[in-house]
């Protein structure tokens, strides 16, 4: 298959996390096109958090673009390309938590928007969690939750739950349970949650 070639790249806007770019490209049947870039700065990391007892961490806030509250996994940018992802998960758990974890493990990568930008994601398993303080930046206001992995399983098929690095993640979580992976709280009722899901029971309808 014939790929685009890319003609020029053009900055239209710098921004505090991404930078917005204009591509000029030529498709394969040779018209000339213009692709909307978008470069982000660093990429991040995310974290399934689960206490001894099964609950997952999750953090409610205020999202700009949605004009309404989220619940989505502890997550946040790294400080600069070269920072590994494990220790920008690390610091942002504890940052929006307070919590520490003993043991870390990578889940899944995602790459949130492959149409037109180059953001990826890092998704960690957090266990053995020892409770803090929270150190949040001055600039935000975030209220931490946490629930049982089969609430989490509903509320995503619910459309309740619906920023994809926290479906990815929770999903990515639950399918380790199911392949015997040692997940406190997990039994096979719980799976029933997303079976009957991809059957259409308990399947919300999106805001």
């Amino acid at each position: 298959m014939k790929r685009p070639e890319r003609l020029s790249r053009k900055l239209i806007r710098k921004g505090v996390i991404l930078d917005e770019y204009a591509d000029t490209m030529l498709a394969p049947n040779g018209q000339i096109e213009e692709y909307d870039f978008i470069d982000h700065h660093t990429g991040a990391a995310a974290v399934v958090a689960v206490k001894e007892d099964g609950q997952i961490l999750l953090v409610r806030q205020y999202r700009n673009a949605l004009e309404r509250d989220t619940l989505e996994l502890p997550c946040g940018g790294r400080e600069s390309r070269e920072e590994p992802m494990e220790d920008a998960a690390r610091r942002e758990l504890q940052e929006e938590t307070g919590y520490t974890a003993g043991k870390f493990s990578k889940l899944i990568d995602i790459r949130t928007t492959p149409a037109y930008g180059n953001e990826e994601i890092a998704v960690f398993l957090a266990e053995d969690l020892i409770p803090g303080e929270q150190h949040l930046d001055p600039d935000e206001s975030l209220k931490v939750v946490s629930m049982p992995l089969r609430e989490a399983l509903n509320l995503i098929f619910q459309c309740r739950i619906q920023d994809a690095k926290t479906v990815s993640g929770i999903l990515a979580y639950a399918i380790s349970c199911r392949k015997g992976n040692e997940c406190p709280g997990f039994d096979k009722t719980v799976w029933k949650v997303v079976i009957q899901s991809c059957h259409g029971v308990n399947r919300g309808e999106c805001p």
